[in-house]
């Protein structure tokens, strides 16, 4: 049995196939990044699936693609987790933006590729290896354009009274914005990131409102400006996307790079699927 897994911070997808390439069971997890949860969390969150938990012996290779594994270290933590859950599999441990690329890009042409969910994600793709210019420090000091960024963003407008009085109301009425409420999520539960992303849907509700759009159009030609050219190919290659934030803001990206005289590619919400035909093909 072979598992695929693309790893977000929010979430998991998993799915397990045979040696001929049949899809035995798909399922779903918490997300495993190592940036925001220890072993004894990630242990948990494996054994409380019991189609994974109850396999995990007969899993032969463990392909893993996660937030937060861009470093040596990173993937070193990862691994021996798997490699203690998995006991009798080959694991390798990447990071989710080759999910992204190999989703994208299966016939693996140059390319840049983005991700824009939960967190956010650039690389330059030469068909084999990726290349980073920019090292992600996470959520906090980094993230642009992210679901957590923009929920962020529009926490902060409406504490600070910048939001409209009309959008206010509609915010309020969706969400517990009470200051306790969400300083304790920030501060005292597992994954602020994940939390500041759910304020997204709100974004993405309302993206034709002007105000929101100004948010929206400002974030993605910051994401432009200090990811995207940094790679000096970056108008001669497609760049794609995968995540949630890609997907239900597609038209207002391909608008910016336009603007910038980029080429919008492939974008996707979920890699999983793209995994499948890759691992078949390679």
């Amino acid at each position: 049995m072979k598992l695929l897994v693309d790893s977000g911070a929010t979430k998991a997808d998993w799915i397990a196939l045979d040696d001929n390439g049949n899809r035995l069971f798909t399922t779903q997890t918490l997300g495993l990044s190592p940036e925001v949860i220890g072993k004894e969390e990630a242990i948990q969150r494996l054994e409380a699936r019991f189609d994974i938990s109850n396999n995990r012996k007969d899993v032969t290779h463990l392909y893993f693609y996660g937030a937060g594994c861009g470093t040596d270290r990173m993937k070193k933590f990862m691994t021996d987790i798997f490699v203690e859950f998995f006991p009798n599999a080959e694991v390798s441990v990447q990071e989710d933006t080759y999910a992204a690329a190999y989703a994208t890009n299966p016939s693996k042409e140059k390319s840049i590729v983005c991700i824009l969910g939960t967190g956010s994600n650039c690389s330059y793709f030469d068909g084999e290896v990726l290349h980073q210019k920019v090292q992600s420090l996470g959520y906090i000091a980094m993230d642009d354009c992210s679901g957590n960024r923009f929920g962020r963003d529009l926490i902060r407008a409406y504490y600070f009274n910048k939001m409209p009085e009309n959008l206010a109301k509609l915010f309020a009425a969706e969400y517990n914005l009470d200051p306790d409420v969400i300083k304790h999520n920030l501060y005292k539960e597992p994954n602020p990131n994940a939390y500041l992303a759910t304020f997204a849907k709100f974004l993405i509700q309302h993206k034709d409102d002007s105000f929101i759009k100004g948010i929206i159009v400002d974030a993605m030609q910051t994401f432009v400006d200090c990811y995207i050219t940094q790679y000096d190919n970056a108008h001669e290659v497609p760049v794609h996307f995968v995540g949630s934030i890609a997907f239900y803001l597609k038209t207002e990206l391909g608008e910016v790079l336009s603007k910038n005289g980029l080429k919008l590619g492939n974008v996707l919400r979920r890699p999983i699927d793209g995994l499948i035909e890759f691992h078949k093909l390679n």
